[in-house]
Protein backbone atom coordinates (compact mmCIF):
# COMPACT_ATOMS: atom_id res chain seq x y z
CA UNK A 1 0.00 0.00 0.00
CA UNK A 2 2.97 2.26 0.79
CA UNK A 3 4.36 1.95 -2.67
CA UNK A 4 1.02 3.16 -4.71
CA UNK A 5 0.70 5.66 -2.52
CA UNK A 6 4.09 7.24 -3.42
CA UNK A 7 3.16 6.33 -7.33
CA UNK A 8 0.34 8.57 -6.47
CA UNK A 9 1.92 11.18 -5.03
CA UNK A 10 4.62 11.02 -8.30
CA UNK A 11 1.89 11.23 -10.41
CA UNK A 12 0.29 14.27 -8.76
CA UNK A 13 3.90 16.09 -8.66
CA UNK A 14 4.49 15.10 -12.32
CA UNK A 15 2.47 17.64 -13.97
CA UNK A 16 3.34 20.16 -12.20
CA UNK A 17 7.41 19.52 -12.34
CA UNK A 18 7.52 19.01 -16.36
CA UNK A 19 6.50 22.87 -17.00
CA UNK A 20 8.93 23.79 -14.06
CA UNK A 21 11.52 21.75 -15.92
CA UNK A 22 10.76 23.18 -18.90
CA UNK A 23 10.91 26.99 -17.85
CA UNK A 24 14.19 25.82 -16.33
CA UNK A 25 15.85 25.03 -19.19
CA UNK A 26 14.39 28.17 -21.65
CA UNK A 27 16.45 30.58 -18.53
CA UNK A 28 19.00 28.16 -18.96
CA UNK A 29 19.54 29.14 -22.73
CA UNK A 30 18.78 32.57 -22.63
CA UNK A 31 21.68 35.07 -23.22
CA UNK A 32 22.89 36.76 -26.06
CA UNK A 33 22.78 34.66 -29.02
CA UNK A 34 25.34 36.55 -31.23
CA UNK A 35 28.93 37.14 -29.57
CA UNK A 36 29.19 40.44 -30.89
CA UNK A 37 26.38 41.28 -28.23
CA UNK A 38 28.47 40.55 -25.44
CA UNK A 39 29.59 42.90 -22.97
CA UNK A 40 33.48 44.25 -24.11
CA UNK A 41 33.16 43.06 -27.63
CA UNK A 42 34.37 44.72 -30.89
CA UNK A 43 30.75 45.72 -32.54
CA UNK A 44 30.68 45.79 -36.35
CA UNK A 45 30.29 49.52 -37.43
CA UNK A 46 29.49 49.50 -41.09
CA UNK A 47 33.06 49.61 -42.19
CA UNK A 48 32.82 47.56 -45.33
CA UNK A 49 29.62 49.57 -46.24
CA UNK A 50 31.62 53.02 -45.64
CA UNK A 51 34.79 51.66 -47.53
CA UNK A 52 32.47 50.93 -50.89
CA UNK A 53 30.94 53.76 -50.52
CA UNK A 54 34.30 55.80 -51.12
CA UNK A 55 35.47 53.77 -54.00
CA UNK A 56 32.54 53.81 -55.86
CA UNK A 57 32.51 56.21 -58.67
CA UNK A 58 28.95 56.47 -59.26
CA UNK A 59 26.71 55.97 -56.02
CA UNK A 60 23.64 54.68 -58.05
CA UNK A 61 25.78 51.88 -58.74
CA UNK A 62 25.31 50.53 -55.41
CA UNK A 63 21.32 50.50 -55.55
CA UNK A 64 21.32 49.14 -59.30
CA UNK A 65 24.07 47.72 -61.28
CA UNK A 66 24.95 48.31 -64.55
CA UNK A 67 26.70 45.92 -68.33
CA UNK A 68 29.66 46.29 -68.87
CA UNK A 69 29.71 47.60 -72.46
CA UNK A 70 32.37 45.19 -73.94
CA UNK A 71 30.72 42.27 -72.87
CA UNK A 72 29.75 39.99 -75.31
CA UNK A 73 27.06 38.14 -74.32
CA UNK A 74 26.65 35.40 -77.52
CA UNK A 75 30.17 34.06 -76.72
CA UNK A 76 29.97 34.23 -72.61
CA UNK A 77 26.45 32.28 -73.79
CA UNK A 78 28.07 29.67 -76.28
CA UNK A 79 30.87 28.89 -73.77
CA UNK A 80 28.70 27.75 -71.01
CA UNK A 81 26.90 25.95 -73.42
CA UNK A 82 30.44 24.00 -74.35
CA UNK A 83 30.93 23.36 -70.43
CA UNK A 84 27.43 21.87 -69.86
CA UNK A 85 27.82 19.88 -73.21
CA UNK A 86 31.55 19.00 -71.54
CA UNK A 87 32.77 20.16 -74.91
CA UNK A 88 35.56 22.96 -73.08
CA UNK A 89 37.86 24.36 -75.03
CA UNK A 90 41.59 24.33 -74.78
CA UNK A 91 43.08 27.54 -73.56
CA UNK A 92 45.12 29.32 -76.44
CA UNK A 93 48.87 29.52 -75.76
CA UNK A 94 49.86 32.47 -74.56
CA UNK A 95 53.94 32.17 -73.74
CA UNK A 96 56.27 34.50 -74.86
CA UNK A 97 58.03 31.65 -76.63
CA UNK A 98 58.08 28.16 -77.85
CA UNK A 99 61.55 27.16 -76.54
CA UNK A 100 60.85 24.83 -73.85
CA UNK A 101 63.17 23.59 -71.27
CA UNK A 102 65.14 20.83 -71.50
CA UNK A 103 65.39 18.18 -68.52
CA UNK A 104 69.16 16.93 -69.86
CA UNK A 105 72.30 18.17 -67.39
CA UNK A 106 74.58 16.08 -69.24
CA UNK A 107 78.11 17.49 -69.13
CA UNK A 108 77.11 20.88 -69.55
CA UNK A 109 75.54 21.63 -72.82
Amino acid sequence: MMRSSRHAATRRLLPLLTPLSLALLVAACEGPADPFHAEGRWRPAGANEANLRAMVADPADLVRGRSDPRGDAQTATAAVSRLRRDQVRALPNTTASTIGIDGGGAGGR
